[in-house]
């Protein structure tokens, strides 16, 4: 028998990197102070979806376990079949069912591998990793986006799923159409591949990939989605994939039941009936991110093409210094080890104390 005198973990467990979100700042008093280390969105939301939560009844029932209303809307405003898309909390609820699904078998040599660049979504080595797979980190390139070269070559007879973040979280740029298409030929069909879009109403590059167009012409292609970002219902945790009905039926039955609640799936419902209103916060959020990073070349910083609701500032060994400076201006930004910091695009009055910090910083390396 052990001699340990609590209950231990699965040896997985003990392994996680732990999860650390965005906090507001620790300011000096008299100090206005702004969130931007969590890519939220800084807009109150509709009226309409304010009443649809209000408005929401029965709560001493059990929601739809199907989320029918929500995925019939859904299906209409993308332009696809209801049965090809199963919601989860947010989209890291809709990635779990993923991985559990795809995910987790063997070990050691002969270990499920998920495959996907670094650095990226911190939540995906957390996620593998309780699926019970090995995690298969690629360098992004200099650019900040993934080198799906490396990513190719690095496929073995193990690798379960691959995973592509586009516009890339944190450093911002997202994948193109061709480079997709010639990396998903180089893809064994067994594969799984997702295309996180958590951010895509974000993406103003042309020549942008568009998951959906893959996902149809791939069986083995899921595209992940959420409310949390553009929508502005983090706070509810509702997202959702794509995929066609090979899939979909493996997805289901890994779903956790009851995933959605009714009051955010009436949210969810209230916003795409007022995507129009919500689509012209999105684009004020963009210029607002135009903006910033005009004003942050000005100020001699280069960045990574920032497609999402944030920025990445290489601030290697000085990040916890860029940090500080920003908290104690009432700003708290994300920092990343001796990496850089992610800053979320926020109020204007936000973004320029942010610009002011980031120009007083950029003066001081001189």
């Amino acid at each position: 028998m052990s001699s340990t005198t609590t209950p231990q973990p699965r040896n997985a467990v003990s392994a996680l990197p732990k999860y650390a979100a965005g906090k507001p700042p620790v300011t000096p008093p008299g100090v206005k102070s702004f969130k931007l280390s969590s890519n939220e969105n800084p807009y109150p939301m509709e009226p309409e979806v304010a009443a649809a939560i209000a408005e929401a009844s029965a709560i001493n029932r059990y929601p739809d376990p199907q989320v029918l209303t929500l995925r019939t809307a859904l299906a209409e405003d993308l332009g696809v079949p209801v049965e090809d898309i199963v919601t989860g909390g947010g989209s890291l609820g809709a990635l779990q069912q993923i991985l559990a699904a795809f995910a987790g078998d063997g070990e050691g040599e002969s270990q499920d591998e998920v495959l996907y660049a670094w650095r990226s979504f911190e939540a995906y080595p957390i996620l593998v990793g309780l699926a019970g797979a090995k995690s298969v980190q690629i360098p992004n390139r200099t650019d900040g986006a993934h080198d799906l070269d490396a990513m190719a070559a690095a496929i073995t007879e193990n690798t379960k799923v691959i995973l592509l973040c586009t516009p890339n979280n944190p450093t911002g740029p997202t994948l193109h159409t061709g480079a997709v298409q010639d990396f998903l030929a180089k893809v064994p069909a067994k594969v799984v591949v997702v295309i996180d879009e958590a951010y895509v109403e974000f993406v103003r590059d042309p020549e942008a990939v568009k998951g959906l167009d893959f996902y149809r012409e791939y069986p083995n292609v899921i595209v992940l989605r959420t409310f949390s970002k553009a929508y502005g219902l983090a706070g509810l945790r509702v997202g959702y994939s794509v995929s066609q009905a090979p899939v979909t039926q493996h997805l289901r039955a890994a779903a956790t039941p009851f995933g959605v609640n009714m009051v955010a799936e009436s949210a969810a419902v209230a916003s795409l009936k007022v995507k129009d209103k919500i689509l012209a916060n999105v684009e004020q959020i963009v210029q607002e991110r135009d903006r910033v990073k005009a004003a942050l070349a000005e100020a001699g910083w280069a960045i990574p093409d920032p497609q999402g609701n944030f920025v990445w500032l290489e601030t290697g060994t000085r990040t916890a210094e860029f940090r500080d400076q920003a908290e104690v201006r009432g700003i708290s930004v994300r920092a990343f080890g001796d990496e850089g910091v992610r800053v979320s695009i926020g109020e204007p009055e936000a973004n320029d104390v942010f610009l002011s910090v980031a120009r007083e910083f950029k003066d001081s390396e001189k």
